[in-house]
């Protein structure tokens, strides 16, 4: 499947968007990226060097920048914060489809705590995360074109989100 839709996958940080971005690049025949690692991959430095030397907006920025050069058939796992900007998001719709995996917060704390690669998670109490969360999930809802439940089996989860992929690539070359 590929017809030049990318399929951008997000929400909170653990929710799964790496593991199953890659599960449904293989199920797809596309390739899979995980934007996190390639800002760093482009940026020759930590997301935690990022952030301390230029900022959380200047990251932001850089997810915006780079979400567009992946578009054109990609999967894409996003960072946790990428849709949150409404111009990022509408970009993503606009260039394929954007999926929610809307995980539970104790799952995802349970997934990303201790990981010192996460500015957030380093910076936060587990209140405030949630707090993040709750904040993030009304964003996320609005901001993308499908959301799946991430609380259930990844294989469950890929297969849904397979279904959500092939129906808009039909609608799309059906319009």
């Amino acid at each position: 499947m590929s017809g030049g839709l990318s399929i951008y996958l997000c929400g909170f940080m653990g929710c799964g968007k790496s593991h199953v971005g890659r599960q449904l690049a293989s199920m797809l025949d596309m390739k899979f990226v995980d934007l996190d690692r390639y800002i760093v991959a482009a940026e020759g430095m930590s997301i935690p060097e990022i952030f301390e030397k230029f900022g959380e907006p200047h990251f932001r920025s850089l997810e915006a920048k780079y979400i567009r050069e992946l578009s054109g058939g990609n999967v894409v796992a996003t960072g946790g914060g990428a849709l949150i900007n409404d111009e990022t998001a509408q970009f993503a719709r606009d260039s394929g489809i954007s999926v929610y995996i809307r995980t539970a917060f104790d799952e995802c704390y349970r997934r990303i705590k201790g990981d010192t690669n996460r500015p957030l998670v380093v910076n936060n109490s587990p209140e405030q995360l949630e707090e993040l969360y709750n904040k993030r999930d009304v964003i996320y809802r609005r901001n993308s074109t499908f959301m799946v439940n991430g609380n259930t089996r990844d294989y469950i989860i890929t297969g849904e989100i397979a279904k959500l992929a092939k129906y808009s690539l039909q609608f799309t070359v059906d319009s």
